[in-house]
């Protein structure tokens, strides 16, 4: 993989760290970090056990579960397991264990539906067309999440405006289409920001962002980006653009997840 970083950012050496290459201080950074631990704070008061944080382990989530750590907020974390996840993700999960002393619910696709699909449609149907593709993500997705947010009235995302044109309005705070408020506390933050907080705090990281995968999600779906790209260019790569989201934050009726095989 070093070779391939190599050949997409001439001139940057290979095993370069994410947070030499990204990490800048910018202004207002101290703002924006107060304000995500009021938002937080807010929504403990606002929801209580109702709130809860749906982690990708990417680099946003773990800064995140580390403010969550650091300020002792009672905010419960929980992750999907598609299946389909890198090592090197998973192995995040000891960490947090490890460093934050707080445990993460993992959360499963039902694996009997699992067989199923993989039997009727391979292992590589993502590659197959846009519907298998959706398919999948439904499947070891929106499934998974629908169990993990059972009974909670708000949940807190890693989204930022910063992170694509589908995401460039991204508001703090929005319904999430069954009652529940999603809570988007790092909108505003740049991706400077989010590697300048995980360099100042050592916030444990995958080590898949130092070889230029800034969105990571499971493993047949995710590559490295050349230079240029668009930050998610990594995620799907072969449909189009505007194609390039899973279904986790779009605003899904009880209807649409009854259709998906999702209980609503």
């Amino acid at each position: 993989m070093n070779d391939l970083v190599s050949s997409f950012l001439p001139g940057v050496a290979a095993g370069s760290s994410a947070t030499a290459l990204y990490a800048r201080r910018t202004a207002g950074y101290e703002e924006r970090v107060t304000r995500t631990v009021e938002l937080l704070r807010e929504a403990v008061q606002a929801h209580g056990d109702g709130l809860i944080q749906s982690t990708s382990l990417g680099a946003e989530d773990m800064v995140i579960t580390d403010l969550i750590a650091r300020h002792q907020l009672p905010i419960a974390i929980a992750t999907l397991d598609t299946g389909k996840l890198h090592d090197e993700t998973l192995g995040l999960l000891g960490q947090i264990r490890g460093r934050y002393q707080r445990e993460v619910a993992v959360f499963k696709p039902a694996e009997e539906q699992v067989i199923l699909f993989v039997r009727n449609n391979g292992e590589k149907a993502m590659y197959e067309s846009l519907a298998l593709r959706k398919a999948c993500c439904s499947l070891r997705k929106l499934e998974p999440l629908s169990r993990m947010l059972a009974g909670r009235t708000a949940w807190i995302t890693g989204l930022r405006r910063e992170q694509s044109s589908n995401r460039a309005e991204v508001p703090f705070s929005e319904p999430d289409g069954q009652g529940r408020a999603k809570l988007n506390v790092l909108a505003e933050w740049s991706w400077a920001d989010v590697w300048h907080y995980i360099d100042s705090n050592d916030v444990p990281y995958n080590p898949l962002h130092d070889q230029f995968m800034p969105s990571i999600g499971c493993a047949p779906c995710t590559r490295a980006i050349a230079v240029g790209e668009d930050f998610r260019a990594g995620r799907w790569w072969w449909e189009d653009e505007n194609a390039k989201e899973c279904g986790l934050h779009k605003a899904h009726s009880n209807e649409e997840l009854t259709k998906s095989g999702a209980p609503a």
